[in-house]
């Protein structure tokens, strides 16, 4: 029986899990992986750019400022197209490639791509092929599914679609498209899953403590998890999973902020700092009131230093 997490890999959170969340993150985890927010693809090459901009660790060899790896995620329905760009994210750096059939976001389904596309195995089973026959043997390709769009009734025929196109990973979020991110995940279904198909698993989905985390690993039957929402509401979750520490103080998260702010500082994105930090703020009173009171003290502020005030104020 499986008793303890093996892989923690950060969850591609889009609009939330940006690089200076990924360097934040992984400065004070020993995550195993971080995938990026998806690139989207179309019907060409996304420009250099586009890549150095959803993933500007691309250009430090594809690591966080703390070598953690990183891997790049593609959305998109055309095979060709997401072959090709999966191509040019392993030419810019990337360590493997992430396909997205998993995003709920009504915008990106509408467009046929992310998670509508449990509705057609065949489809997937289209790209993951095409992808993989395009990169180098030696990389890594992972995909990233739900248990289904209405219901999990396909979850076998997507599986064995991923698994006959030689995927090397798969991320299984415990959830339907239709759950959204309704409690509870249904981590069962990762462990039928697990005992039909030789492929490494990894398990998503209301991992919000280790208790959670040994339960997820006993029902899904592996030992790889992949942390969301818990890794915010908890910043040093993927080491207290990992049975390395306790769960860090609000003192201790307090210095966290004041180090996020300096991040914010010296990246492009300095204007955002308040209103990404009442974003975070929103996940952390999950664990900590105090998280609560700062965000109310906060709310209507933005100016940093101001800010940083109440972070202060919030330890007395």
């Amino acid at each position: 029986m499986i008793n303890q997490v093996n892989k923690v890999t950060l969850a591609p959170m889009e609009g939330v899990a940006d690089v200076l969340m990924r360097n934040l993150l992984t400065s004070i985890n020993c995550y195993d992986l971080c995938i990026t927010e998806f690139v989207r693809v179309v019907d060409r090459l996304v420009p250099t750019h586009i890549f150095h901009k959803i993933s500007p660790e691309l250009k430090l060899g594809g690591f966080t400022l703390n070598k953690t790896p990183t891997r790049v995620q593609l959305l998109g329905q055309e095979p060709q197209w997401m072959a090709e760009n999966a191509v040019k994210a392993i030419e810019l750096g990337s360590h493997g490639i992430d396909l997205n059939f998993g995003c709920p976001a009504k915008a990106v389904n509408k467009s046929k791509g992310g998670a509508v596309l449990l509705k057609t195995p065949e489809t997937i089973y289209q790209i993951v092929n095409s992808v993989k026959q395009a990169i180098p043997s030696e990389q890594v390709l992972s995909a990233k599914i739900r248990l289904g769009f209405d219901d999990a009734s396909l979850l076998d025929e997507i599986v064995s679609a991923i698994t006959s196109a030689n995927a090397n990973q798969l991320t299984i979020h415990a959830r339907t498209k239709r759950d959204g991110y309704k409690p509870p995940a249904y981590w069962h279904h990762i462990g039928e899953i697990s005992n039909k198909y030789d492929i490494e698993l990894f398990a998503n989905g209301e991992i919000w403590s280790l208790s959670d985390a040994k339960k997820c690993i006993k029902e899904a039957k592996t030992a790889n998890i992949m942390l969301g929402r818990g890794a915010l509401a908890t910043p040093n979750l993927a080491n207290v999973v990992k049975g390395k520490e306790e769960k860090m103080s609000w003192p201790e998260l307090s210095l966290l902020f004041q180090h996020y702010a300096k991040l914010e500082l010296q990246g492009d994105k300095s204007f955002y700092f308040s209103s990404r930090l009442k974003q975070w703020l929103r996940y952390l009173k999950l664990q900590y009131p105090q998280a609560d009171a700062l965000f109310n003290a906060i709310k209507l502020m933005k100016n940093k230093d101001d800010i940083l005030i109440e972070i202060k104020k919030s330890l007395q």
